[in-house]
C-alpha cells in the first residue's frame, strides 16, 4: 500500500524551512536554505520533497506559509502570485504554481502569519478561543486574525505591519520601512530597532529603545482590539521576548487611555507569547494535510 507524505513550507525574508511529514504525523525530514531568488527556491524545495518520495510513498499535498503580499485567492489564475515586494526578485513569482506544476498535487498557500494564526489557535496560545489575532515582530511586522479555524480574508489580507502610527515627540530615527515613514513596521520591526540600537547592543541592553518599541506596540495592540475585538492576541517572531510583552501590555492600558473595552483585555492572558516554535511551519502543514483531508 502507497503511503502518503505532506510537504510544509515557510517562505521567509532569510530562509526557507520546509517539513515532511507521513500521514501519522511522523516527521520524515527537515530542510533549511536561505532565502536566494524563486527559481533556486524551486529547485532546493523540489530536490527535498523528491528525495522523500521513495517506493512506496506518495505525496498528498503541499503548504506554504509565504511572506506577502500575495494572491490568496484559490479561484484566482493568480493564485499564490506574490506581489509588489522589497525582497529582491520575488515579485511576480509564484511558487505554489511551480511546484503544483512540478509535482501534479494540490497546493495551498496562505500568508506565513495566516498560517501561524491557524497553528497557534489549533495547537498552541490559542486553543479554546474562538478568536485569536496573531502578530509576528521579526524583520517585518504582520499579522492575521482567525475566528473559528478560518483566517480572515478579504480584498487581499491583512497587512498590519503598516498600519500608521503617531510618532513619539522627539523621535526622529529613520522609518525602515521604504513605503512609509511612520507605520509600525517601520518604527518597532527588528529591521527599525537595529536603527535605534548602538551597533553590538541589543533590547534587552537598552532600557529607552526597548520602552519607544513597547509603546509603539502597544499602540499596534490596541488598534488591533477596537477594529479586531479579538479573545486573544498571540505575539510571535524572533523579537517577542517576556521582557518586552510587559511594558507593551502597559502601554496598550495607556493608548486605550480608560475606554470601555479597556476592562475586557486587563487580564494578563489577553497578550501572550507564541506557544509554537515554528508556527508558520506548523500552519503549512495544516493546508497541506486539508489537501488530502487528513490529520
Amino acid at each position: 500500500m502507497t503511503e502518503q507524505v505532506f510537504a510544509a513550507i515557510e517562505t521567509g525574508g532569510t530562509k526557507i524551512l520546509a517539513r515532511l511529514v507521513s500521514a501519522h504525523g511522523e516527521v520524515l525530514a527537515d530542510g533549511r536554505w536561505p532565502t536566494a531568488t524563486p527559481a533556486r527556491a524551486l529547485e532546493d524545495l523540489a530536490g527535498f520533497i523528491s528525495k522523500a518520495l521513495c517506493p512506496g510513498r506518495s505525496l498528498g499535498g503541499i503548504g506554504i506559509a509565504a511572506f506577502g503580499p500575495l494572491v490568496r485567492d484559490a479561484l484566482s489564475r493568480d493564485y499564490g502570485l506574490v506581489l509588489s515586494t522589497p525582497k529582491p526578485g520575488w515579485s511576480g513569482s509564484n511558487l505554489r504554481a511551480a511546484l503544483a506544476a512540478r509535482f501534479g498535487v494540490a497546493v495551498d498557500i496562505d500568508t506565513d502569519v495566516n498560517a501561524a494564526a491557524r497553528a497557534e489557535w489549533r495547537r498552541g496560545a490559542g486553543r479554546g478561543m474562538r478568536s485569536l489575532a496573531y502578530v509576528t515582530v521579526g524583520t517585518g511586522i504582520g499579522g492575521g486574525l482567525v475566528v473559528d479555524g478560518r483566517a480572515l480574508q478579504g480584498a487581499l489580507h491583512p497587512e498590519i505591519g503598516h498600519i500608521r502610527l503617531a510618532r513619539r515627540e522627539g523621535d526622529r530615527t529613520p522609518s525602515a520601512c521604504p513605503f512609509h515613514d511612520n507605520c509600525v513596521e517601520g518604527l518597532a520591526s527588528g529591521a527599525a530597532i537595529a536603527h535605534r540600537l548602538t551597533p553590538g547592543r541589543t533590547l534587552a541592553d537598552d532600557a529607552q529603545v526597548l520602552a519607544i518599541v513597547a509603546d509603539y506596540l502597544g499602540e499596534l495592540a490596541a488598534t488591533l482590539t477596537l477594529s479586531w475585538s479579538p479573545q486573544r492576541i498571540v505575539w510571535g517572531g524572533g523579537v517577542m521576548s517576556p521582557q518586552l510583552l510587559e511594558p507593551l501590555r502597559a502601554a496598550l492600558h495607556r493608548s486605550l487611555a480608560g475606554y470601555g473595552v479597556a476592562e475586557a483585555v486587563s487580564a494578563p492572558q489577553y497578550c501572550v507569547l507564541a506557544a509554537l516554535e515554528h508556527a508558520g511551519l506548523e500552519g503549512a502543514l495544516i493546508m497541506a494535510a486539508r489537501c488530502a483531508d487528513v490529520f
